[in-house]
Formats: C-alpha cells, structure tokens, sequence
C-alpha cells in the first residue's frame, strides 16, 4: 500500500535535541509539542532526552510525548540518557511512548529516510584524538569509530532521496566552535563526517552543544543544524523548533522501516 506525503510533495521535519527531561519537568514540553504538532509531519529528538537516565524521567517524557504530541517521533539517545546505567530501561520506556529510536539504523517516514547513531566525541580535523599510547585511549578512538561505522551501515540501508541523519554528537567543528576551547574534542567527532559526505546526506541535525552555533556545513557543503534546545530558544524564541521542509515523490511509500 503507497500513501501520499502529508502535505502533497512536502514533508516537515521538525527537530530538538538535549529536552533534559527531569523530574520536574512535568507540563515543561506541552506548549513546544502542540506547536511541533501543528506545524511538522515528522519530530526527530537528537539525544539527552532525559536529564540523567533515569527510568523515571523517560516515563515523564513518555507521558508529555502523549499527551501533547500528533506526529511520528524518531530519536536517539544521548550521552546524558546513559548516565544512571538504566539505557535499556530508558530505551523500553520511551519506545513503548511512541518513540523509534535508532542506533545504527535507519526508518523511512512519508518517504524521507532517517538514519540515526549517538556518535561520540574525538575532536575534529587534524586535531582529532588518534588510536595511539595507552589501552584506554584505544578504547576511545575505537568507540568513535564504531559509531561512525554504524552511521555508514545506516545510510547504506536508504534508498530515499532525501536522507536525514541524525546525531547526538556533532560532525563539524563548524556548530560548536563557540563553546570554550577546552571541550571542543568532547562535543563529537570528525569521523562521523565522511559517512555523511559520501552518502550525499541531505541534512544534518546533532546536539549535545547548548551554547554553538545554530549552523555550519561539512566540507561537501551539505548543511549541519544543531537544534540543542538551549540554541532553538536563543535563535527562535517565539518557537523553538528547527524546521526542515523537504521534497518528495509524490508516490512516497508508507512508513517502514529500512533494512528491518
């Protein structure tokens, strides 16, 4: 069975990350939700869903998903929703409240492909942390790499024209080069770039960075956002949601999920 896009040839996307849902967070998202919900077809979350992993927090975020929320919601994690060691926990919750979360692989909605990783952190360019000297320096560089592969095993899944990928950790230096310089390797890492660049990415969107910038690019041009909810509400005060519309075939199949 083959469904139109929402809107005739155009789907809206609307991303936020870094939600840092706590326990106090009651009511916090259903003014920000309502207004995802009247004006996108798709929400994507970029991580650090909840404030510090607790299943509690994810089961308030679940609750505010439901009660506000009228659209497909695709996420990933971040590296505050691993703090307490409940990830699996964390994850359960929040997909039973309606959201697909994607580590390393990638779903197709009103015929516009997401593929989605955490990404980590390693610095960027020439500066990157290399995979030499001690054991647990090794063990950094290789969970960099990892999640770099796993991004490449995601969009080697898509066969959709336009092709969002979705980060925790940032690609570029570009969106974060406004924070201080001593956590610049800590806010992500260039080895997720090239993936992106040699699937011809259509867009960018990765948080974790609450005080860089709203945009930068990759070094093949495509656009990278970083929709950190602290920079939405400095940049788009009125509402805070970064918003993508994109173009589709008019035949877009329905909602499945690429590569199971």
């Amino acid at each position: 069975m083959t469904t139109p896009s929402p809107n005739g040839n155009v789907v809206r996307l609307a991303a936020l990350g870094d939600l840092h849902c706590g326990r106090g967070c009651q009511g916090a998202f259903q003014r920000l939700f309502a207004q995802v919900s009247e004006s996108a077809d798709v929400l994507v979350l970029a991580g650090d869903l909840t404030d510090h992993g607790q299943p509690e927090e994810a089961q308030l975020l679940a609750q505010e998903l439901r009660a506000s929320l009228r659209v497909p919601v695709v996420g990933v994690l971040g590296n505050h929703d691993y703090e307490a060691g409940h990830v699996e926990e964390v994850q359960t919750i929040l997909t039973e409240g309606g959201v697909r979360l994607l580590d390393g692989d990638a779903v197709e909605l009103h015929g516009i492909g997401i593929a989605g990783v955490k990404g980590f952190a390693g610095g960027f360019g020439a500066r990157a942390l290399q995979s030499w000297g001690e054991r647990v320096l090794k063990a950094f560089v290789r969970e960099a790499v990892e999640e770099a592969l796993k991004l490449e095993s995601a969009l080697a899944r898509l066969r959709t024209a336009q092709r969002i990928v979705l980060l925790h950790y940032a690609p570029v230096r570009d969106t974060v080069d406004t924070e201080p310089a001593e956590i610049l390797p800590f806010l992500g890492s260039s080895r997720l770039e090239e993936p992106i660049n040699r699937y011809a990415a259509t867009a960018v969107l990765h948080g974790h960075a609450h005080h860089g910038r709203p945009e930068g690019r990759t070094a093949s041009g495509i656009p990278v956002y970083n929709v950190s909810l602290p920079v939405l509400r400095a940049t788009l005060p009125d509402r805070p949601i970064r918003l993508l519309e994109l173009p589709v075939p008019s035949e877009a199949t329905a909602p499945v999920a690429a590569g199971g």
